[in-house]
């Protein structure tokens, strides 16, 4: 049921911002520099403020213009400030007078990454996705590699290309080969897609050498974002083996504004899919895993596929407790990507290759046509969860195309 809020816009029942969410994010306005803060409804509680001014239960957590600081000090922390941040904005707070100089209009504020994000894993944690692309390029009796019912696959990224939401991304420049030709070329990938993904947030770490429990490791996750994997599936093609994917993902990931706390997504916990072949016991837990959250992608403002997170055959805990399993230490602000959230349809797709089967299938979008993205599209990712009179959402995760580089 909503939470009611005196701020008015926050009761809007189609809002993504309510009493029930607060998400955290990092902003600026015009002669201030970035910090911390919450959304509310249409506004911004400045978070920095609320806390020098004694009103969060926090002494400098929330000073530096990202959330690591806070995400360190784990769920009891995380849990006192959602609680007290609720109690300031909720109906018939009695500490209005004091809250209120310290919201800001979203409309004046500009966004900026809401964490520093230590490393990024990505994983391949979607059956439908794996399956299409395994269908793809190996039929559909080899779709699904011989390991991918068994284990949670992921590959490290990079954390320094990791970016908010709004920018601008370059299109990316590598090595290619077509089938006929004797040497590969270099230049702007010709097959540029995305894969709509969500991001998990690690709060707290891990020490190396010391394998963690799914129970712990969903314990461990802060928050979620939405997540955009921009992939050259060009380059893609003609560099993944025998290691994997490399310069084709390296070059951009986006992420949603805001990081939507486990916390707000706990009413919306859903299991995960029964596995086809039975788990060992370490990727085993007894919590629900994984959440019913509204999937949408957008290009150039057309509608081109809706799917739901709860698609995924491995929760964010599996990919976690996989993760540190040999041994590998998990740090306050490691990012792990989902891999590409696909449901049953075209319709349901979550990258472009999917959508037009390699290219076969043009995507109708009002009058133009697309197989691939070209320079100047702008894609949009948009997820919320549906409440009783509510909605969780996470705002948008948007990057427009830029031409290539020129080679120096």
């Amino acid at each position: 049921m909503l939470k009611r809020s005196w701020i008015d816009s926050a009761n809007d029942a189609e809002g993504e911002f309510p009493l029930n969410n607060l998400p955290c994010g990092v902003f600026s306005t015009r002669g201030l520099p970035p910090r911390c803060g919450v959304a509310i409804g249409d506004m911004i509680l400045d978070a920095a403020r609320a806390e020098e001014a004694g009103l969060t239960g926090t002494q400098r957590l929330l000073q530096s213009a990202k959330w690591n600081p806070l995400m360190a000090e784990g769920p009891a922390v995380w849990s006192s400030l959602r609680k007290r941040l609720t109690d300031l904005l909720a109906e018939g707070a009695p500490d209005r007078a004091a809250v209120e100089p310290l919201l800001v209009p979203m409309a004046d504020a500009t966004m900026h990454m809401p964490l520093e994000v230590a490393e990024y894993t990505d994983f391949y944690a979607g059956k439908q996705h794996a399956q299409n692309v395994g269908t793809m390029f190996r039929g559909p009796e080899n779709a699904l590699p011989p390991n991918w019912l068994h284990i949670p696959i992921g590959y490290n990224g990079r954390a320094s290309t990791v970016v908010v939401s709004g920018t601008g991304i370059r299109r990316p420049l590598g090595q290619t080969k077509a089938k006929d030709a004797e040497m590969p070329s270099f230049g702007p990938s010709k097959r540029l897609d995305i894969e709509l993904e969500i991001g998990a947030i690690v709060g707290t770490p891990s020490q190396m050498g010391e394998p963690i429990t799914t129970d712990r490791a969903q314990q461990m996750i802060f928050g979620y974002v939405l997540l955009n994997d921009w992939s050259a599936r060009d380059l893609q093609a003609w560099e993944y083996q025998p290691l994997g994917p490399f310069q084709a993902k390296a070059f951009a990931t986006t992420i949603s504004s805001w990081i939507v706390t486990r916390e707000a997504l706990a009413p919306f916990a859903v299991v995960t899919p029964s596995p086809e072949k039975e788990l060992l016991p370490y990727l085993k837990g007894d919590f629900p895993g994984n959440y019913d959250v509204n999937l949408s992608i957008e290009m150039n403002g057309h509608r081109i596929s809706t799917t739901n997170m709860r698609e995924l055959y491995y929760s964010a805990a599996q990919q976690l407790t996989h993760h540190a399993s040999s041994g590998c230490s998990m740090r306050t602000g490691d990012l792990l990507g989902s891999g590409t959230i696909s449901g049953p349809g075209p319709s349901n797709y979550g990258s472009l290759l999917e959508m037009t089967w390699g290219g076969e299938t043009p995507l109708d979008l009002g009058g133009e046509t697309r197989t691939f993205i070209e320079d100047g599209d702008t894609l949009t990712l948009r997820g919320h969860a549906q409440g009783d009179g509510y909605r969780v959402g996470f705002g948008a995760c948007t990057g427009t195309i830029l031409p290539a580089p020129d080679y120096p």
